[in-house]
């Protein structure tokens, strides 16, 4: 009797020996327990090198821009020719300079680093028309025909540059008679810049708020 059980652990043993073996030579490895490794890590690095830095150029200032990595909108250094000196037309002139380098191709060191851009030329920037607020700027495309991500920039490079509004974001207008719009650069649109900008309607100048008085610039519904 201890021989026989003897002899039934051994073919026990070795039948699942054989299975193990088997299954090894099939490329699958046995496992207990399915492993979760969660999300693929991103490659991309978002970050440009010391190296890569901002290029230098005489008369040139830095700037920061927004360009779009691992599906975000990622703060970039660059310089810029921009006024120094303080008059009425800087901010437009800022404006200018921020757009023209949005539409710039990524340098080799920022496409490395995953970085692209949505800002495709021709976009040009204009003075504010007869009725708008002095901190609009009309774009020669409707902001809301460009691709999201490529408003989320706009909208962010101006906002937090020398171009934003008095009360805060940044007014744009388009080519058309439609009434220029507060755009904000909130946290979910530097995270999902794929998402319209949130805007606020701004009243035009010199029309008549209910109680008989004239609105300025400020007056922006919320």
């Amino acid at each position: 009797m201890r021989r026989t059980g003897t002899r039934r652990g051994a073919v026990a043993f070795f039948g699942a020996m054989g299975i193990v073996l088997l299954l090894g030579g099939c490329g699958i490895r046995p496992t207990q327990v399915p492993v979760d490794g969660g999300p693929a890590p991103s490659r991309m690095p978002c970050a440009v090198t010391a190296e890569g830095g901002p290029e230098t150029r005489p008369q040139s200032v830095p700037v920061r821009i927004y360009l779009v990595c691992a599906a975000q909108l990622v703060a970039v250094d660059r310089t810029a020719e921009l006024p120094v000196a303080k008059s009425s037309d800087n901010g437009l002139q800022v404006a200018r300079a921020l757009v023209a380098e949005l539409q710039k191709e990524p340098s080799q060191m920022e496409r490395e680093a995953g970085f692209q851009t949505f800002v495709r030329s021709p976009v040009t920037v204009s003075a504010p028309r007869d009725g708008d607020p002095e901190d609009t700027y009309r774009l020669s495309r409707q902001p809301e025909d460009l691709p999201p991500e490529a408003l989320s920039q706009l909208v962010c490079t101006l906002a937090e540059s020398r171009a934003a509004a008095a009360g805060g974001g940044v007014i744009l207008g388009g080519p058309g008679g439609y009434p220029p719009r507060v755009y904000d650069c909130t946290a979910t649109t530097k995270s999902h810049p794929k998402n319209p900008a949130p805007a606020r309607t701004v009243a035009r100048i010199g029309t008549a708020s209910p109680d008989g008085a004239s609105l300025s610039r400020e007056d922006v519904s919320r």
